[in-house]
């Protein structure tokens, strides 16, 4: 006899299963041993209307042992270029899609599990996820949401109670992330290479209904669909480079339609500049390096650009010369993004032509420097309040640095005196000013981000001696990146020179 589905309180929605038949494959969770829950995002799940607290009752179903009332679980079917090459077939082989519900503002967002078990699209995996990935995606995706960087978030996260083979035998875990889709370049990918145009116009349609829907009345919906992609893509690159993010794995799968950073496999935050940071183990050519990833989203929007050519125009040629329009132009819509972040980082308020050269001037002092990316802009505000000039002490040789400060100060000076009409400040207006853009660079630059040693730390924690405290304390100090937080002076230094060099491995 079948068990009694478990109510969570979601009121599912399930658009995905219901409007797009022949796009997924429904199956089922594999069956955990002994399922835990250890970490469920309360905050998250009250906006979704979550409403089950059972402790057991969660581990069951967000392991994927059991079903939810009113989900249907499938594994979505995909395409993709992975590291330049192009897969014809991939597909969620370790993830289930239980549906879409609607949030506190009514927003549908789809509920999916990571690593609950082999789907059709396993491709000889085990579908299985080890628990380090799974705090990895967790502190990370809760990180960049924290950041106000668009991302996929972690709803819950679940031990199975089995260990599981990597390079050695690990604790089992399965993630619940919510998004507000999983819809990806590679999705269109998959039917456009298989000539489904009818689908892939069908698929259009529905990201057009769910993520753009002020697009459904415009004369040219579908070349307004790609330059809203390139935007969204535009805008969510730009926000990771300003924080030294680099994602690690930017194949056409990883990149979403929603415009949300997804899939947080070999993903690692710098501490030195380096603008050719490159921590995924399997990216020896430098693919996805930190300065590399506006590049290759700019190739990977022209991937989508070409399987939405015959819904742009019945003329090929037309087709062609509007999308690469679209494409060509991502370039200068990126940097504008990129720019204008850069301007708040370094307190400044108002636009002049001279920039874009003062901020690349910056990251070229920077280069090869072993300054802490995260740390200079924070000790550039804290200079300015306090009339110093210590962070000159974070570079090996500070002579292009100071240098460039001089034009920053000058730059500074200029924009306090668009706000003021006085040709001569006074100094205790000078110093409210000073005050201001500091106050303007501490709102954008964060104190504590997810650093990659005390990433490992919590993982080598809860993998050998089940132990969650430390996970916890780097979660809360993440909460609230932008704040100085007393006894948490650890979590904004760097990795000792211990640690060693950095590699990531996908993990799951």
């Amino acid at each position: 006899m079948n068990s009694m589905k478990i109510d969570l309180g979601l009121t599912f929605d399930n658009s995905y299963a219901k409007n797009l038949e022949g796009f997924y494959a429904a199956c089922p969770g594999a069956k955990a041993p002994n399922p835990e829950l250890v970490k469920l995002n309360t905050s998250l799940a009250n906006s979704i209307g979550l409403s089950n607290n059972d402790p057991d009752q969660l581990a069951e179903v967000l392991s994927g042992s059991e079903a939810p009332v009113g989900a249907s679980p499938l594994a979505q079917v995909y395409a993709g270029h992975q590291f330049g090459g192009f897969s014809p077939q991939l597909g969620d082989g370790r993830a289930l899609l239980l549906g879409e519900v609607l949030d506190e503002d009514g927003k549908s967002l789809d509920v999916q599990l990571k690593g609950s078990g082999r789907t059709p699209f396993s491709r000889g995996g085990d579908g299985k996820a080890a628990l380090g990935a799974v705090l990895r995606e967790y502190i990370v995706s809760e990180a960049m949401f924290a950041l106000n960087i668009p991302t996929t978030r972690a709803l819950a996260a679940v031990t199975t109670g089995e260990r599981i083979m990597r390079t050695q035998l690990l604790p089992g875990a399965v993630l619940t992330r919510v998004a507000s889709s999983h819809l990806r370049v590679g999705t269109f990918q998959f039917f456009a290479s298989r000539g489904e145009q009818d689908k892939v116009k069908q698929l259009a349609d529905y990201a057009i209904e769910r993520h753009y829907p002020q697009l459904k009345t415009s004369q040219q919906p579908y070349l307004d669909f790609l330059c809203a992609v390139c935007d969204k893509q535009a805008d969510l690159v730009a926000r990771w480079l300003l924080v030294g993010f680099v994602h690690g794995v930017m194949n056409t799968d990883n990149m979403t339609i929603s415009g949300e950073t997804i899939d947080y496999g070999p993903c690692a935050f710098m501490d030195d500049y380096d603008a050719k940071a490159v921590f995924s183990s399997i990216d020896r050519d430098g693919r996805y390096s930190y300065n590399n990833q506006p590049v290759l989203a700019q190739w990977n929007l022209a991937r989508l650009a070409e399987t939405l050519l015959p819904l742009i125009s019945d003329d090929e040629e037309e087709a062609v010369t509007k999308a690469t329009e679209v494409v060509t132009k991502f370039w200068e819509v990126y940097q504008g993004y990129w720019l204008t972040g850069m301007r708040a980082k370094l307190g400044i308020s108002t636009e002049e032509e001279g920039d874009l050269a003062l901020c690349e001037q910056l990251l070229e002092s920077m280069s090869g420097q072993e300054v802490d990316f995260t740390q200079l802009f924070r000790q550039l505000a804290r200079d300015l309040e306090k009339v110093t000039n210590e962070s000159d002490h974070l570079f090996n040789d500070a002579e292009k640095f100071i240098q460039w400060k001089e034009l920053w100060r000058a730059r500074l000076s200029r924009d306090d005196q668009s706000r003021d009409s006085q040709s001569k400040q006074e100094s205790s207006q000078e110093k409210r000013y000073l005050a201001e853009h500091a106050a303007m660079m501490n709102a954008v630059n964060p104190m504590y981000i997810p650093r990659n040693h005390q990433v490992e730390h919590v993982i080598e924690a809860a993998e050998q001696r089940a132990d969650y405290e430390p996970f916890e304390n780097l979660l809360a100090v993440l909460e609230s990146p932008f704040t100085y937080q007393s006894g948490a002076g650890e979590y904004a230094k760097p990795a000792p020179m211990s640690f060693g060099p950095y590699t990531t491995f996908c993990g799951t």
